[in-house]
């Protein structure tokens, strides 16, 4: 009786969890005849945006004022990522 009721159990959690997915797919676009996820370019937008201000601020001597600076970094890129996300992604 016990299986039963936890298997019964796990497959309500499973339905609860799922629940959100849609049936359209996943959000995508043609790049060169293949498909590629839209969260894959923003994050590579992110990363170029944090590497490129990583330079600007060696070369300004920004980077020294600092105290934080992963967290900082890893903050500008996830910013640059969520804002083109929302603007070209976005409703």
């Amino acid at each position: 009786m016990r299986p039963a009721r936890l298997r019964l159990s796990l497959s309500g959690l499973c339905l609860v969890a799922t629940g959100g997915c849609s049936l359209r797919g996943a959000p995508s676009f043609p790049v060169v005849g293949a498909y590629f996820p839209d969260w894959m370019v923003c994050g590579l937008i992110g990363i170029g945006t944090a590497v490129g201000l990583r330079v600007v601020f060696l070369l300004t001597g920004l980077d020294a004022l600092l105290s934080f600076r992963l967290f900082t970094y890893v903050a500008l890129g996830v910013i640059a990522a969520l804002t083109v996300w929302t603007l070209v992604f976005g409703p």
